[in-house]
């Protein structure tokens, strides 16, 4: 099996030293490239191929919501994990609005950072518990009503309804109770709504409905 092919940009020479290290010990994990902002990481990324970038927020000339916006367009097989030390909003919403497919502390240990590694390169989001429940208080104030959201337009009634209440945090499962209708018929809903949106996961489609 062919190990998950690592990108660290981080504009600190020791904290990519220092991540290199780590990872380089893991059988399933490849350090394919290093950078110290985003610029050079897009420059990087052609040559280097990597299936995840770990990205920090705060960058010079380029930071990393920036970057990650760009990744998502450029290379959107790139899955973009943010390590950072800031928890703020303005870096949490942003880079997963941008497209980033996790957040995590850098002081979360090293066994969650390799797992977190390989959730992403599965396609799998992941959140530090802070920054996971920072979002689902965030989502809880989604607004239950008839107000539009963008895109709305390209999405059925069902499919609408459907993206409110997976933005308000219901389950596939609770959707069904409701709408009286089966989970399977949930899930291709929300699959349908992420298509015509442009959304890659319920996480990207809630936020979409609070931007």
């Amino acid at each position: 099996m062919r190990p998950v092919r690592v990108l660290l940009v981080d504009d600190q020479v020791l904290m990519r030293q220092g991540l290199r290290k780590l990872l380089e010990i893991e059988d399933g994990i490849e350090v394919v490239g290093e950078a110290a902002d985003g610029e050079a990481a897009l420059r990087a990324v052609p040559g280097c191929g990597p299936d995840v970038a770990l990205v920090d927020a705060r960058m010079p000339r380029m930071d990393g919501v920036e970057l990650i916006a760009r990744l998502t367009a450029e290379h959107p097989r790139v899955a973009a994990i943010v390590l950072s030390t800031f928890d703020e909003d303005e870096y949490v919403f942003g880079a997963l609005r941008a497209g980033a497919v996790g957040y995590l502390m850098k002081d979360c240990s090293p066994d969650d950072l390799v797992s977190a590694i390989h959730r992403a390169a599965r396609g799998e989001t992941v959140l530090a518990s802070p920054v996971a429940a920072r979002l689902v208080a965030e989502l809880r104030h989604v607004p239950q009503g008839r107000s539009g959201f963008h895109g709305e337009e390209r999405l059925s009634s069902r499919e609408a309804e459907v993206a409110r209440l997976v933005a308000a945090g219901a389950s596939n499962r609770e959707i069904a109770t409701r709408l009286f209708i089966t989970e399977g018929t949930v899930k291709n809903h929300v699959s349908s709504a992420l298509r015509k949106l442009g959304l890659r996961d319920r996480t990207q489609l809630a936020l979409h409905l609070r931007s």
